[in-house]
């Protein structure tokens, strides 16, 4: 596994595990892709290039007969030349026009993958793990450097790409669209997948055949969103769970985002992602330099599992960082639904007192502890304590909670500032806005201005202040409503488009700081739920809260899609009270920690108003699943039956050794005289030998695989089960 560069055909062959990536320089310079999919040795694949088709009204490059961009399948191509499809790189020069001709200057070739600076990006922690291709791009009139950055993982088949611009004029351009990544394929016929959702409803897969003409998907919303995931895969029409080809597409950024799929006039695809271009430019003064984010490149022929399973280790193991990385995550509960913001100091020892008696290891206090906050309406950015209700501080607090057994964890919502504040009344100019304009609120708060240093300074003192004051060993970082009236008093007229990236590249920023800082701390992420579920995020925050819908039958959805990408040690997934806050469902308690066990487990309800059945019941799970956290954080996942198909849904989970396998069921509707059930398990040695642990009886990995394992006969809706097989010899 390498990069080869052969030099007579000018070829570029990036060689994975089980996958090939070539790429062409031309005569011309310009840059040509002519494959990606399943490992091949040869790297001449000249026969690839076609110039022109016939017929067509095709301009001719450098006035050359036969020969225009647009019949090429390029590798990044910009606007205002012979290709009239959509661009990834688009920059406007003084004087007004807005082409741009990037053609090949050099390549460097080197072991290893470096930093993206202020940005997060997959990483190596040794120069084996992966290889580096860097290939310049020079526009002569314009005096401008494209460098194109691929890096090849040499045991996963994971293609990274980015673009880095840089301005060697005497002139100010500015930028338009700068995407990270683009591939053209030499057909469509392809079916596109996609995460889509809302808030309490996110990620749910949609899968769609390609059209003539633009499909997309994006953010406009300053965040990733609950509305669209930073990610799309091309499959083929028969691709399922464990056969197939897949491409997958993932961006590692937590801004304004698009995902594009053109389909030309001769039925080719385009696939693009990167940096939105709607409301976007930035201004780039002589000398200066823009990094583009990362985006990770997955080739599978083994289906959506092969696909997904190459994201969870590549995120997993080479995204996601520090301490708990590789550390088994806690059982914890958390008071919000138990409490809302009524409760006082006595009333959380309580829940926590009880908690710790039934085996629950972490007890997290959400919104309400500081300001003067009674309510969603006040004291966002006054993070000192509220001694109204936390009367001897939050050090004693903790203490105290800490003796019972239980680590203390707090809510945060760092980027968020109240009208009704101490610190909005010190510092009105602090929030995203426009003078003249209307500053909308959304849950009576408005954005701080990241993109400001002194607001980022004074953001990452007071957290650090709180986390330094008490012992704290677990954040929750939420965000709750989108951008709305976008612009910043900090920046001139030429430069306010630039707010919304400026802003990530600000939250990136104070989250490096205070993660780097209380290295200690697992830190959680949250927006409304997980309306920043997004790689960018998991690189300083290695779990985050799959949803605020904590309905066992809802999050079948969620947590389905979300194992598109993301792995399952990323998931916050707990049991909450019924009937559920959000749907109002009565599901029984054993089916929540079912679902709930598919990731991080936890609990959101008042643990100090359950029956002596309940909390048996509690007792029971917390101790199952600290018998299979491992199992459940770190093993492989595999999707057996999928929510969107089907009544019946079923997923399952093998050790890292390989030893150990847990199975997940949940029939979701009853039917009368319904059919018996069963179930064909997946990624089992056929050759060897199971025991069902709860009946103590064998069975063979090829009768799992290929017979299957019959379901009990469950009775009354929303009814689930879980099976533990151990290897024996």
């Amino acid at each position: 596994m390498a990069i080869i560069y052969e030099q007579i055909s000018k070829t570029f062959h990036l060689k994975s595990k089980d996958s090939s990536y070539v790429i062409k320089v031309l005569d011309t310079g310009h840059l040509v892709h002519l494959y990606w999919g399943k490992s091949i040795n040869s790297s001449n694949l000249d026969y690839l290039v076609r110039l022109k088709n016939w017929g067509s009204f095709l301009a001719n490059t450098d006035n050359i007969d036969e020969f225009s961009l647009e019949a090429l399948h390029q590798e990044y191509p910009s606007y205002g030349n012979t290709d009239l499809r959509s661009p990834a790189f688009q920059l406007q020069l003084v004087d007004g026009s807005t082409i741009t001709d990037l053609r090949y200057d050099s390549h460097k070739i080197y072991k290893g993958k470096p930093k993206l600076e202020g940005l997060p990006a997959t990483y190596v922690e040794n120069d084996d793990e992966a290889d580096t291709l860097e290939i310049t791009l020079i526009d002569k009139v314009a005096n401008v450097r494209a460098v194109l950055l691929y890096s090849v993982f040499n045991e996963l088949d994971v293609v990274t790409r980015s673009a880095k611009i840089i301005n060697d004029s005497s002139e100010d351009v500015k930028i338009l669209r700068i995407l990270s990544s683009n591939v053209d394929y030499r057909d469509s016929e392809f079916d596109l997948i996609q995460l889509s959702g809302a808030w309490a409803r996110e990620r749910h897969v949609v899968r769609r055949g390609l059209t003539s003409g633009g499909q997309s998907i994006e953010s406009r919303r300053g965040a990733s969103g609950h509305a669209e995931n930073p990610f799309i895969a091309l499959v083929r029409k028969d691709t399922v769970e464990d056969k197939g080809e897949a491409y997958g597409f993932s961006l590692v950024y937590s801004g304004n985002f698009l995902a594009n799929v053109e389909v030309d006039l001769y039925s080719n695809a385009r696939v693009q992602l990167g940096i939105n271009p709607f409301d976007f430019n930035w201004l780039l003064k002589s000398g200066e330099a823009f990094q583009a984010p990362e985006a990770v490149l997955v080739y599978s022929d083994k289906g959506l599992t092969g696909m997904s399973s190459t994201y969870h280790k590549i995120y997993g193991k080479r995204l996601a960082r520090g301490k708990y990385r590789d550390a088994e995550r806690p059982i914890l509960i958390n008071n919000w639904e138990a409490t809302y913001f009524d409760f006082n100091d006595e009333s959380i020892e309580n829940i926590a007192r009880e908690a710790s008696d039934l085996g629950i290891e972490l007890f997290v206090l959400d919104d309400g502890w500081f300001g003067k906050r009674d309510d969603d309406t006040s004291s966002l950015g006054d993070w000192f304590v509220n001694r109204d209700k936390i009367k001897n501080g939050l050090d004693t607090l903790a203490k105290n909670i800490n003796d019972m057994g239980l680590k203390f964890g707090l809510w945060f919502e760092p980027e968020m500032v109240c009208p009704e504040s101490e610190l909005y009344k010190e510092h009105p100019d602090w929030c995203i806005h426009v003078n003249g304009r209307t500053r909308s609120e959304a849950r009576k708060q408005l954005i701080l201005d990241l993109s400001r240093q002194e607001v980022c300074d004074e953001v990452i003192k007071r957290i650090c202040d709180v986390l330094a004051s008490a012992p704290i060993s677990y954040v929750k970082w939420d965000m709750n409503r989108n951008m709305t009236e976008i612009g910043s008093l900090a920046l001139p007229a030429e430069r306010q488009r630039e707010t919304a990236h400026r802003y990530i590249l600000g939250l990136y920023k104070i989250m490096d700081a205070v993660t780097s800082r209380f290295p200690d701390i697992l830190f959680e992420s949250c927006s409304g739920g997980g309306g920043r579920f997004d790689p960018g995020i998991l690189y300083y925050m290695p779990q985050t809260w799959t949803s605020d819908d904590t309905d066992a039958i809802e999050r079948l959805k969620i947590q389905f899609g979300t194992s598109m990408v993301y792995p399952s040690a990323s998931m916050g997934c707990h049991v909450s009270a019924v009937p559920n806050h959000q749907v109002y469902r009565n599901t029984p308690i054993n089916t929540r920690a079912v679902v709930a066990m598919a990731g991080n487990y936890g609990y959101e309800l008042d643990v100090t108003k359950l029956s002596s059945e309940e909390k048996e019941a509690i007792k029971e799970q917390v101790n199952l699943y600290k018998e299979i956290r491992h199992i459940v954080q770190f093993g492989e996942y595999y999707r057996l039956k999928s929510p969107f198909e089907g009544n019946d849904v079923a997923w399952m989970f093998i050790s890292e050794d390989k030893k150990e396998v847990v199975v997940s069921y949940v029939r979701q509707y009853a039917k009368p005289n319904a059919p018996f059930t069963s179930i064909k398990l997946r990624g089992l040695d056929p050759n060897g030998k199971y025991r069902l642990i709860s009946e103590d009886s064998i069975f063979g990995g090829d009768e799992l695989m290929y017979v299957g394992l019959n379901m009990p006969e469950l009775r009354g809706d929303y009814q689930g089960t879980m099976f533990r097989f151990e290897k024996v010899d």
